[in-house]
């Protein structure tokens, strides 16, 4: 087994591992998972503008 035969395994696992995480992140499975996490931000936003609003009631 030489330097070139390294290479292409090499290349070949990293062709296949890519090719396992493009599946896992379009899978139907983690959709729900990616949608929550992408309105994460905007939770954050609508949480401080609660806390703000509270403030306000109360002074």
């Amino acid at each position: 087994m030489d330097v070139n035969d390294l290479r292409s395994v090499f290349t070949v696992l990293s062709l296949l591992t890519f090719v396992g995480i493009v599946a896992w992140a379009w899978s139907r499975r983690n959709s729900s998972k990616f949608e929550e996490a992408a309105l994460l931000p905007f939770a954050e936003d609508a949480q401080a503008d609660l806390a703000t609003a509270r403030e306000g009631e109360v002074r």
